[in-house]
């Protein structure tokens, strides 16, 4: 029997975890992780209880979503950064082509939902196979947050793109970019400038 407590003439009762979990939960597009729920002073068995009973789903390691919660816009790549830091996992963002869906700055929609992270990350969980993970050394100004979430910049995720070969949808970034304001003129002169440089064109 839950225990309750007097404040004054104020009779409170403590939140149960599905309540405490809700909470979590809402502030992170439905999802929760096992370490969120640590903190929260969840365990590991009652995220399991929940599971059986249908209030959770598990979506992959470390990560679960509220079963009745419908999924917003971003929800996915929510749950890669979550997957990524889950059991303090190393500091990742959402990247190349996935950056640029979030951005806003290309037609296409990527089937993967690529990651960065740094070069001396480790990732010791198994891997979704809808996620790409690639490894390089991030600075500060590399990345900004988007609605919440961590995405490498316009210019880092152009000079990704080109890096990896990506040379027409770097180009088309630039493009996109500029007309939508995330790149001044003299900006995108510049990154078309690296681009360039990068891929030894002529």
């Amino acid at each position: 029997m839950s225990k309750c407590t007097r404040y004054g003439n104020i009779l409170t009762v403590p939140k149960t975890n599905l309540a405490s979990l809700l909470d979590l939960a809402s502030e992170h597009d439905g999802l929760v992780t096992t370490h969120l729920a640590a903190e929260a002073g969840i365990t590991r068995r009652a995220l399991a209880g929940m599971v059986e009973r249908g209030r959770l789903e598990r979506i992959s390691r470390g990560v679960y979503r509220v079963a009745h919660l419908n999924p917003g816009p971003l929800s996915s790549y929510r749950e890669a950064i979550l997957w990524a830091k889950s059991h303090s996992g190393p500091p990742a963002a959402l990247s190349h082509e996935t950056a640029l869906a979030i951005f806003g700055l290309t037609d296409a929609n990527p089937s993967k939902i690529h990651l960065t992270t740094p070069q001396e990350a480790r990732l010791r969980r198994a891997r979704p196979q809808r996620i790409v993970i690639h490894q390089a050394r991030l600075e500060k100004k590399d990345v900004v947050e988007h609605e919440g979430l961590p995405v490498t910049s316009v210019t880092r995720t152009v000079l990704d793109l080109a890096r990896a070969g990506n040379v027409r949808f770097a180009r088309d970034a630039i493009v996109h970019a500029r007309r939508e304001g995330y790149l001044s003129d003299d900006e995108a002169r510049r990154l078309t400038a690296d681009v360039k440089n990068l891929t030894h064109e002529t």
